[in-house]
């Protein structure tokens, strides 16, 4: 009923979690049942180990959240060495997210990855992080970088290869259509969207960086109208995110045309939520006699 596919990989439910929010996995595995999600995408790596942004770099907004956190991390050695060991022995589905500030970046961890005795099924290449001062977001707004780069990865692997799309372009479609001439299984939309504010106390950017990402239900509509969008003009599958919170939300991005979702912002106050949904979601298909979930992918009957 709740089975999806994406090129040769099965997934047992289209539940995945966004990059960022959900951390290496092991420090949410008291907290909920990761069996039960249809997959996990990892918290970005790189090259070398990030710090990140020093802080404030985290701000609660209405419906949403700013964050910048700078793509901290522990750097693609102690990631192998640390990380993937637990990630194997998961009962779910890994999705490595990885990160880089050049094209070489992004091959070299990606042939760390390829080279270790991981089990992970694929890679998401974050092209499209707002909140760095140098990175996959140069990627991420150019279409003949956006190809070459993922030309350049799927030479090196034949896991699962999804480019994370921004929304902060002038064309998120043609940006999709340059990752499918690429060579890409999959796109994944949206990242956060370039978002600030400011404390009228201390009259400071709530963010050390004064920009960051803003993330949460507030950009829901944006990331439904991009899937719509990104739909019309790529034959791969797509994977929603932004704002998804509850079982309504992810018929509606099914609905858009998306094979799968990302759960992100929600996790960090109730990371046990998929497990809700998962079951509202049966019930759903059962009171309405539908007997797959991808029955209704891009099923959406626009206005003419």
């Amino acid at each position: 009923m709740l089975n999806v596919k994406i090129k040769d990989i099965k997934f047992n439910n289209p539940l995945l979690t966004a990059s960022g929010t959900f951390g290496y996995g092991d420090e949410v595995k008291s907290l909920t049942d990761l069996s039960k999600l249809g997959g996990i995408v990892t918290k970005s790596v790189t090259l070398e180990p990030r710090e990140g942004n020093p802080p404030p770099r985290i701000y609660e907004t209405t419906s949403g959240m700013l964050n910048s956190i700078g793509l901290a991390n522990v750097g693609i050695n102690t990631y192998c060495e640390q990380k993937l060991p637990f990630l194997n022995s998961l009962d779910t589905k890994i999705i490595i997210n990885i990160a880089g500030s050049s094209l070489d970046e992004y091959v070299k961890v990606l042939e760390k990855l390829e080279e270790s005795n991981g089990v992970h099924v694929g890679y998401e290449i974050n092209i499209s992080c707002p909140n760095v001062k140098k990175g996959g977001m140069q990627f991420g707004v150019d279409c003949s970088m956006t190809e070459q780069l993922t030309k350049r990865l799927r030479e090196k692997t034949d896991k699962l290869l999804i480019m994370k799309l921004s929304p902060n372009v002038t064309s998120i479609q043609e940006i999709a259509k340059a990752s499918e001439n690429g060579g890409a299984d999959a796109v994944s939309a949206i990242n956060t969207l370039v978002g600030a504010g400011i404390d009228i106390n201390t009259r400071k950017p709530v963010l050390n960086t004064t920009f960051g990402g803003l993330s949460g239900p507030a950009i829901k509509p944006i990331a439904i109208a991009n899937i719509l969008k990104i739909s019309k003009v790529v034959s791969i599958p797509i994977i929603g995110i932004g704002g998804i919170s509850n079982y309504k939300d992810v018929i509606e991005f099914i609905l858009a045309g998306a094979t799968m979702i990302q759960l992100g912002t929600i996790n960090f106050s109730q990371p046990h939520r998929n497990e809700e949904i998962l079951i509202q979601l049966k019930n759903w298909l059962n009171k309405n006699n539908i007997s797959q979930i991808m029955d209704l992918k891009g099923a959406v009957e626009c206005y003419s």
